[in-house]
């Protein structure tokens, strides 16, 4: 083909508008797990669905299973294809997922399109994470990081917003609000195709082909994550500081509606609001707290007052006399809680702690685990909810909020300022742009206080 003929090529998309098309994959999570947790309800009368079933239904969606299998399947493929091969193929099955359950007419339609949606954010999130930890500057890695707590958070709060508009319309209120992430998808799906391919991957990339092809041995990368210690250490860290957080998280982003219910807020569009309130609270802490901050002060201070709030906010509940001012206060406290606390740490966290060739694969193990938790906590959630109450709940969320809490102060990382690649050389004792070492005995030295 001539010059002439030749399509010109796309124009690279990079710096902060890369991390936001990215970053979109956070918004497009929280809202389906926020699009199914205003519908539970509405899918529950019209299907005829007993609790155990809205358990289910909640357990394989993007707040659990689904994204848990999803988050496996796109850490591996992550690191051995490369970022942007994800972001070519996650958003197409989240479009057909979303589009069978606009239309859905039978349980198995909506089954199957919430577990589509599921994978295909799971497949996502912990690729976007690695992605915009790798593009960003190295002493503005928590800003850019930080943009996709944000738009985790105007998830929720849009979401919910939408959700109390079209209150009056039901189900069929319910359904727009899947049509618009529909929507929201196909425009992240087709701006992301002027996405360049992550340099640090490329370069991982690269030694690993030569490595292959001078040793012939193919490098499988959950076998050398999992059978490093260091690696393990690691793992076990971040997830008991996010797994253990998200167990509470996870149950108020599908659940919240039953608990405000359960503590006698009966009109949907009250307990929508105080979801607004609360993720308005989250999008503002996330922007000039943990974005404005995190790579300026001690980012184990702020994670301690980030979790000490959530605790308070869940203390509040759970022993106070329940009013509508208190519910308000708790709203406050969680959102701001959750714009600097465990979640925005754990993506910074999990960028910084493992090599890259094996990065993407770590985080889809955490999100795996974090995933799985909350969906078997979610299929007996609304039973214990209905049977036991608001205390009794919250008095296990109150025990998992303190465990993470003492689990992050101990082990926060001093990573601020740093590129990963001097993170990785000084934690796995190599020389920069060196790759770790295979042996299972080996464990990163350093990169902690």
């Amino acid at each position: 083909m001539s010059e002439a003929t030749q399509q010109p090529a796309r124009p690279r998309i990079s710096g902060w508008k890369a991390t936001i098309a990215v970053a979109m994959s956070n918004y497009i999570e929280a809202g389906s797990i926020i699009a199914l947790a205003t519908s539970l309800t509405f899918w529950q009368d019209y299907f005829g669905f007993s609790n155990l079933m809205v358990g289910l239904v909640a357990a394989v969606s993007a707040n659990a299973f689904g994204a848990a299998v999803g988050a496996l399947i796109g850490g591996q493929l992550g690191d051995r294809f490369g970022r942007k091969f994800i972001y070519t193929y996650d958003l197409i099955v989240y479009m057909l997922g979303t589009l069978l359950v606009v239309f859905a007419a039978h349980p198995a339609m909506l089954l199957t399109g919430v577990v589509l949606t599921g994978i295909a954010v799971g497949a996502g999130v912990p690729v976007a994470w690695t992605y915009i930890a790798e593009e960003a500057p190295a002493t503005d890695r928590a800003k850019h990081v930080g943009s996709a707590q944000l738009a985790w958070s105007l998830g929720p709060a849009l979401v919910f917003l939408f959700a109390t508009i079209v209150v009056p319309l039901g189900l069929l209120g319910s359904r727009i609000i899947f049509a618009h992430l529909f929507v929201v998808a196909f425009v992240t799906w087709w701006v992301r195709r002027g996405l360049a391919e992550s340099d640090t991957w490329k370069k991982s990339n690269a030694e690993r082909l030569a490595s292959e092809a001078s040793t012939g041995i193919r490098r499988r990368n959950y076998r050398e994550l999992l059978l490093n210690r260091g690696n393990l250490k690691a793992l076990l860290f971040l997830t008991g500081v996010y797994a253990l957080w998200n167990l509470v998280a996870g149950q108020m982003g599908i659940f919240m509606p039953r608990v405000y219910e359960t503590a006698g807020v009966e009109s949907g569009t009250h307990q929508n609001l105080l979801q607004v309130l609360l993720w308005t609270c989250t999008v503002a802490a996330t922007y000039w707290g943990f974005m404005k901050y995190g790579d300026r002060v001690s980012r184990r201070k702020l994670y301690i007052v980030g979790a000490v709030l959530g605790i308070a906010a869940w203390v509040l509940l759970v022993f106070a006399h329940i009013t509508m001012p208190l519910l308000i206060v708790f709203a406050v406290l969680w959102g701001v809680s959750a714009g600097i606390g465990a979640q925005a740490f754990y993506a910074l966290w999990a960028a910084e702690m493992f090599a890259t060739r094996y990065r993407a694969s770590a985080q889809g193990v955490l999100f795996f685990v974090a995933r799985i938790l909350v969906g078997v906590l979610s299929y007996w959630f609304p039973t214990m909810l209905a049977e036991q109450g608001v205390p009794f709940v919250g008095s296990v969320m109150i025990a998992l909020l303190v465990a993470a809490l003492i689990i992050g102060a101990v082990g926060a990382p001093n990573t601020s300022g740093r590129t990963l690649e001097e993170i990785e050389a000084e934690r796995y004792g190599t020389a920069p742009g060196e790759a770790p070492a295979d042996a299972s005995s080996t464990t990163p030295t350093a990169g902690t206080r």
